[in-house]
């Protein structure tokens, strides 16, 4: 992996504007700790770091191919999984290749299919290409979104890059919130509606989408969405292609130069891949398959069992390492370290973000990354065969809201009135959620979902709201962990690949019959049936258990200190927007308050509220960000 920089401007001379690109390019250097490089012409310039993961010598970027009077400039952020078919087809038709970099079959296959090209690509990308006689730039990004990518137009000009940080290093960017970024950051963070950059004059490229700018302005279009056909093989069948799909997807995701891995964590989804990974290892005579898992001192003295977290890791992870004799490291970490880590975390993120879930993560891929450089993660099957408890609880099925969202009043009640008359937040957060109900692509045979689901009877209704559901998981909820994913993991340098990410496995699965994916009354039921024989019966039909978290008391009390500190100092920037009696009484009361009504998620409850409040003030003083 990778992170990229890219300018174009139509009235200056990018030649002499190398100290920004480089001052821009290097705020990525944790993204890519192996290499850079610089391309500069007058109209566009590029920046690149680069993360070694395939081929050495000949993936090196900036890269440039000339095909006649045309030259081409790429550069690539991501892994591409069909290469082999890619590099095939341009074999046969006259294409030479100097390596056997997937960074090549990116650029060469845009030069023979144009924009087009990238319907062709089975990965996980943001790239920008550069056509220098056409004077155009073609900018793109993977269709689930696992990659980032955002933009900035001005008059003339356009500048994107790999995150944030990027952009605000550009002398004409400044990091100022209007009031769709306040809302962004107190009514939905730490999700983010797709395509808003929470900066003003930021947005982000959303999945599936390209653009295209020249003299003549900027064009962004989709060229992927979720299909919308009638499914129509029967169980058997289902179960065999999701089965197929799988094995297929985790294979090609195995290739590496490097030292590669897998993210452990006991359940389903990290476990089937560790499965299939471990003997594809064996059999090509590499050794154990190293992975990992991550826990908390002290939690198997206060974890206690609930709705959202069933059960400890711990010994499934034993389970599995025993079974599949996997080279296992189990990385432990304190309460001091974990707090302590939630600037660093909002650092990575560039914005406050899931708070000690970010932080560990954050201190997980570093461990990890003394050891492997490639890992891969479990992410994606809830939101993709439905097994959030949202999709099985029938007060999210008749909530017209985000499911994850259910209790919006536990965060409303720590902000000012000033904030919440300013925002509107009931307003703001229905206008997003209908914004998303209106994407949602029909379902066969019942008209238009967002208006008629509720009119619906029986069965049909019950179908037609899990599959608003569904969308909204996938394209709402989703992004949030991707984007965690990849800030945390790239940030140490440590490259993450997402199996069932996979654009065929997905759109494969949308258009499944929900009494089909819930199979046996059960939560991914139909995947369980899918891993038969490729996991252990007792891991196979292990409850679901979110990504873990500590149950120490100990984070509490040390949130809630850190926060104190906060809104004791009169210089705390988080302040005005705070409703500080509120927030006192509540911060009293939080050792009495049980837990189960998380405000986020599966794990954001009282003590991840603060952490969150904490990461804002830290957020908004680090940045120096300025008010509109």
């Amino acid at each position: 992996m990778c992170g990229i920089v890219g300018m174009v401007n139509w009235r200056q001379d990018l030649t002499q504007q190398k100290e920004v690109l480089v001052s821009m390019t290097n705020t990525l250097i944790p993204r890519g700790p192996d290499a850079e490089g610089y391309w500069l012409s007058p109209r566009a310039a590029f920046g690149h770091r680069r993360l070694i993961v395939v081929d050495p010598q000949g993936g090196l970027q900036p890269m440039i191919r000339q095909r006649g009077e045309h030259t081409y400039t790429l550069i690539y952020n991501g892994e591409l999984y069909n290469t082999p078919e890619i590099r095939q087809e341009l074999l046969s038709r006259g294409y030479s290749f100097e390596g056997h970099s997937d960074t090549e079959a990116v650029l060469l296959s845009y030069m023979e299919w144009g924009p087009s090209c990238v319907e062709r690509l089975n990965g996980i990308f943001a790239f920008g290409i550069w056509d220098s006689r056409e004077q155009n730039l073609f900018v793109t990004r993977d269709r689930l979104g696992v990659k980032p990518l955002f933009y900035s137009e001005k008059a003339g000009s356009l500048i994107f890059a790999s995150e944030l940080k990027a952009l605000l290093k550009h002398p004409d960017i400044s990091p100022t919130l209007g009031q769709e970024g306040l809302s962004e950051i107190f009514l939905v963070g730490p999700a983010r509606s797709p395509g808003v950059g929470v900066f003003e004059g930021i947005s982000e490229l959303k999945p599936g989408h390209a653009l295209k700018y020249s003299a003549n302005g900027l064009s962004i279009y989709r060229y992927w969405a979720l299909p919308n056909n009638i499914h129509e093989d029967d169980l058997n069948t289902t179960t065999q292609k999701i089965r197929e799909l799988f094995l297929d997807t985790v294979k090609r995701q195995l290739v590496s130069d490097v030292p590669i891995g897998t993210l452990l964590s006991g359940g389903l989804d990290s476990s089937a891949i560790t499965a299939i990974a471990a003997v594809a290892q064996a059999e090509n005579q590499k050794g154990s398959l190293p992975t990992f898992s991550v826990d908390y001192a002290d939690n198997d003295k206060y974890f206690l069992p609930n709705a959202f977290q069933p059960g400890a890791d711990g010994p499934w992870i034993e389970r599995m390492s025993q079974a599949f004799n996997t080279q296992h490291t189990n990385c432990k970490f304190n309460i001091p370290e974990l707090v302590e880590s939630l600037k660093d975390s909002t650092l990575a993120r560039d914005l406050p973000g899931m708070a000690d879930v970010d932080a560990s993560l954050l201190l997980f891929s570093r461990e990890i990354k003394q050891r492997i450089t490639v890992g891969l993660s479990g992410e994606c099957a809830d939101e993709i065969f439905g097994g959030y408890p949202w999709f099985h609880r029938q007060e999210s099925l008749e909530a017209q809201t985000f499911p994850w969202a259910l209790h919006v009043e536990n965060r409303l009640q720590v902000l000012s009135p000033e904030l919440i008359d300013r925002l509107q937040p009931h307003s703001y957060l229905k206008k997003r959620y209908e914004e998303a109900l209106s994407e949602i692509p029909n379902l066969p045979g019942s008209g238009t979902i967002h208006q008629d689901s509720r009119t619906l009877s029986g069965e049909l209704q019950r179908e037609a709201r899990i599959r608003e559901i569904s969308y909204l998981t996938i394209t709402r909820f989703m992004p949030t962990l991707l984007d965690r994913k990849d800030r945390m993991t790239m940030a140490t340098g440590l490259e993450v690949r997402v199996p069932f990410c996979d654009h065929r496995l997905v759109e494969y699965a949308w258009n499944i019959p929900w009494e089909m994916k819930a199979i046996e009354g059960r939560e991914k039921g139909l995947l369980r049936h899918a891993l038969t024989g490729i996991l252990p019966e007792d891991v196979l039909w292990r409850r679901k258990s979110p990504y873990p978290k500590t149950h120490h008391p100990n984070y509490l009390s040390s949130v809630r200190t850190w926060l104190q500190e906060i809104i004791e100092d009169s210089t705390s920037p988080i302040l005005p927007f705070l409703n500080l009696s509120e927030l006192r009484s509540l911060m009293k009361l939080s050792d009495t308050i049980p837990s189960g009504r998380p405000w986020f998620g599966q794990l954001m409850d009282i003590p991840q509220l603060f952490a969150y409040l904490i990461q804002t003030n830290f957020w908004l003083k680090e940045n120096k960000i300025q008010f509109r």
